[in-house]
């Protein structure tokens, strides 16, 4: 695999950072732009984010005095990269128009924002999940207007937790019904506890705009390329409620499921499906594709955010609890880590998977 020189738009915010982090020592991919909002830009790296630096290893040194650019100004910083990963703090109309100026630059974007992520040309890929939504990135480019540029995204980060595990037994056992309940760590809005000392000893029961995308995004995750558009899928419902609790790093969830099929699966058959399931990521074995993606624990108090959210550098799911309901047909627990495999991660593992695919070439 050749190595491809890479930008990360809004490099200063928690995501950027973690971004940095992924992308230090990554075989395929090289940062060669650092970019982010007119006030960072013409100042080092360093400088721009030694104040507020959230993460617990160090700046990339080799990033270190490279000097911010500003991402609006598109051209230059398209110029320097074969294509950007995104995760900017602005307006979701700002984010579309920015996102799209550098498609239309032919700068490839690998999004970590909301914005696009129910555009119905753009895909929302989890590799191990609908590595296939990548073919609707052509009729995308007719739209655009582009040869090379496009914009895919990643999907929220809480329902990284409980999708993938639903996944494996939709198709076979028909899912058609599913409760789930986030419990969503601080990082998740960008947050230390130094920097929101009131969610110390608190729950907060509301996250603006999370159980729209948890019920929503899922559909279109498990939808179809019909006529140059990924249609979402009508043959599952799913309900939810999101909190906000205190936890540096890690989203864990409650989930209930009903199936509608004349075998309903046992609680071995379910856990075997998790066991030895394999998705596109691991056929490729991609750089940062966990071996196994799904990992189910029979612990009764397992999995906990602080034994397993770095599994297989925070990039795998945990399942543990399943059983039989008395009003769902199953319930379990899951986590994963929000901004590895639920950010930052996911999209770098995104990318992988669009180089191996030729998408980026």
């Amino acid at each position: 695999m050749k190595q491809y020189k890479v930008g990360i738009i809004g490099a200063t915010g928690m995501v950027g950072q973690r971004f940095a982090l992924l992308l230090e020592n990554h075989p395929w991919f090289k940062v060669t732009a650092l970019a982010a909002s007119p006030r960072s830009a013409g100042k080092t790296y360093k400088e721009c984010v030694k104040d507020r630096w959230a993460m617990t290893s160090p700046i990339p040194a080799a990033m270190e005095d490279m000097i911010v650019m500003d991402a609006s100004k598109v051209e230059e910083v398209a110029k320097l990269v074969d294509f950007v990963f995104c995760a900017v703090d602005m307006k979701k109309d700002e984010i579309r128009a920015l996102e799209e100026a550098y498609a239309k630059a032919e700068c490839p974007v690998m999004s970590n924002n909301s914005a696009h992520r129910m555009t119905d040309d753009v895909p929302m890929i989890i590799p191990e999940i609908n590595a296939d939504h990548a073919k609707i990135i052509e009729a995308q480019r007719k739209r655009l207007g582009t040869k090379r540029g496009f914009i895919s995204v990643k999907s929220n980060c809480s329902l990284q937790s409980y999708v993938p595990a639903i996944h494996p037994l939709k198709e076979k056992y028909n899912v058609t019904k599913v409760l789930a309940c986030t419990y969503q760590a601080i990082s998740g809005a960008g947050k230390t506890f130094e920097r929101w000392p009131e969610m110390v000893d608190n729950v907060i029961p509301y996250i603006g705009g999370e159980e729209e995308k948890s019920e929503q995004e899922p559909l279109k995750i498990w939808g179809s390329i019909v006529d140059g558009k990924i249609v979402p899928t009508t043959d599952i419902s799913i309900t939810s409620q999101c909190i906000r609790v205190p936890v540096s790093d890690g989203h864990s969830a409650a989930v209930f499921m009903s199936f509608d099929c004349e075998n309903k699966p046992s609680v071995d058959e379910v856990i075997a499906e998790w066991t030895n399931y394999v998705g596109r990521a691991q056929e490729l074995e991609l750089p940062s594709a966990p071996k196994h993606f799904l990992h189910y624990f029979t612990e009764p108090d397992r999995p906990q955010i602080k034994s397993e959210r770095n599994l297989e550098n925070g990039m795998a799911v945990s399942i543990g609890r399943l059983r039989e309901d008395t009003q769902y047909d199953m319930k379990f627990v899951c986590m994963s880590h929000n901004t590895l495999r639920g950010a930052a991660g996911g999209a770098v593992l995104m990318a992988e998977l669009l180089c191996a695919e030729g998408y980026l070439d």
